[in-house]
């Protein structure tokens, strides 16, 4: 039970958590900070249709409502991507540093940042990680640093540096439970003869750490889920990247069978997917540690 409330523990779980989101990916050989390059057209379009400007809108509502003021705001948006929230935040009147590496992401970002005055949102391509935020200026520079959905968070020395930027608020999103996916569940008692794991995410490692170092925070859990139509040839590569990033090595009979599966269910070449989730959001208050801090 001790160490239930030992924070030195929970950072040394979460830094060999093999589970991590960012060590998945490397295990399944893809750069973090490169994840999205291949589908950076499609995020931008799901991003800026009209379902997702309504997410953006509802995140941006809910910080509002907890004080949170983006007019004539400093921002720090760590993982632009294609300015799904950078765009957004400027509209509201925030001069906005948005770091990004991706390259084709970095071009959309810049097509739709264009309709700003100049220097209104500075892009920064380089990887947040390599950065020095003493020798940048950065520490305590930002009204807001926000950081969705982003494998920069990986364990809390990382968590330390976002919020080393904040001066009032920090924003930080990530999984709260598994990826649901509708096809994955139905193939994995297939090749494995078992349920689909459900374990738990890294969102415990920085509720509880913010809770046990004492910061003052806000915290949301939301279930979400969206419906596509992909080809069941998509559907198939889409699967097998998702289980290697499960620690399933797929050989050609395990390939075949998801295969023959696909084509038995779905004849007509096309497959309807359900994909979601547990999502958390967390608003950190640096302004209230600031203020006991200098008590």
């Amino acid at each position: 039970m001790n160490d239930f409330f030992n924070s030195a523990v929970w950072e040394q779980a979460w830094k060999n958590d093999f589970d991590s989101a960012a060590r998945k990916m490397r295990r399944a050989g893809i750069e973090p900070s490169r994840a999205f390059d291949h589908k950076a057209e499609a995020f931008n379009e799901q991003s800026f249709n009209e379902e997702g400007r309504k997410r953006s809108k509802r995140i941006i509502n809910w910080i509002e409502g907890q004080g949170v003021q983006f007019e004539n705001a400093s921002i720090l948006d760590i993982g632009a991507a294609s300015g799904v929230f950078s765009v957004p935040f400027a509209e509201r009147g925030a001069q906005v540093t948005a770091v990004e590496t991706s390259p084709p992401l970095i071009e959309l970002l810049e097509n739709n940042l264009s309709a700003f005055p100049e220097g209104q949102v500075k892009i920064v391509s380089e990887r947040f990680e390599d950065i020095d935020v003493q020798a940048r200026g950065w520490s305590q520079a930002f009204d807001l640093v926000f950081v969705s959905m982003c494998p920069v968070v990986h364990d809390w020395d990382s968590v330390e540096k976002i919020l080393h930027c904040a001066r009032k608020y920090c924003y930080i999103s990530m999984p709260a439970g598994p990826a649901e996916h509708s096809i994955v569940n139905e193939i994995w008692p297939l090749i494995t003869d078992q349920p689909f794991p459900s374990k738990p995410t890294e969102m415990i490692y920085l509720l509880h750490l913010l809770y046990l170092k004492g910061y003052a925070y806000e915290s949301l859990i939301t279930k979400e889920a969206k419906t596509k139509e992909v080809s069941r040839e998509a559907t198939l590569e889409d699967v097998l990247t998702r289980l290697s990033h499960h620690r399933q090595s797929i050989d050609e009979r395990k390939r075949s069978i998801i295969a023959d599966y696909l084509e038995q269910a779905y004849p007509s070449g096309k497959v309807t997917i359900t994909e979601g989730g547990r999502f958390g959001k967390v608003l950190i208050r640096l302004q209230d540690q600031n203020m006991y801090s200098r008590a």
